[in-house]
């Protein structure tokens, strides 16, 4: 859902500062006599010296009683939303602990950074597997796994991302209690020089 949302947004931001920077340097560098553009009327660069308002546009605007603090209200939306988008894109996305049931009344806390170490051990203990990175994240009560597996060269990556869902998850699945444990699996291939045939 976040993923999303960020693609949107910066898709947004993306479309808006590129249409102004387009206005910019076509009203800057004259181009649309040079091309023969008709642009709209309401297009705000026109020429070389032109400006976004004209003095006797900011006399008429400054004149006005509810400009200024519409102005600063607005710049101060646009920053706190801003601000705002920046805190949730460093929040922490890690799983910090895990609540295991014990199947009595007692409910047991594993640390996340503890069950990321063992999974990454255990899957990079496969065949084939040259890395293994895991990262936790999701609710305490139901979390989801993020594998990276680097393979090395003579790895199948069938066999490899068999053997991960069957022993590996499966097993953190058992010892840990839970129902369930998705999981988003990212295979890459380990970098290896050209080897000289004949």
């Amino acid at each position: 859902m976040l993923r999303n949302v960020n693609r949107v947004l910066v898709a947004l931001a993306g479309v808006l500062l590129v249409a102004l920077g387009a206005a910019v340097l076509i009203g800057s560098f004259g181009l649309q006599r040079r091309w023969g553009l008709a642009l709209p009327s309401a297009w705000p660069f026109d020429g070389a010296h032109d400006v976004l308002l004209t003095l006797a546009e900011q006399r008429r605007w400054r004149g006005r009683g509810w400009w200024w603090p519409v102005v600063i209200a607005a710049l101060a939306a646009v920053t706190l939303l801003a601000l705002a988008w920046l805190l949730v894109q460093a929040r922490r996305r890690r799983l910090r602990h895990l609540v295991v049931d014990s199947g009595e009344d007692d409910v047991v806390v594993v640390r996340g950074r503890a069950l990321e170490d063992v999974l990454a051990a255990e899957a990079g203990a496969l065949d084939g597997v040259d890395h293994a990175a895991v990262t936790l994240g999701g609710r305490r009560t139901a979390p989801e796994a993020r594998i990276v597996l680097t393979l090395a060269p003579h790895a199948a990556p069938a066999a490899a991302l068999h053997r991960l869902l069957a022993e590996v998850l499966q097993q953190a699945r058992t010892s840990a209690g839970l129902a369930r444990l998705p999981a988003e699996v990212h295979l890459r291939a380990v970098r290896h020089g050209a080897e000289r045939v004949g």
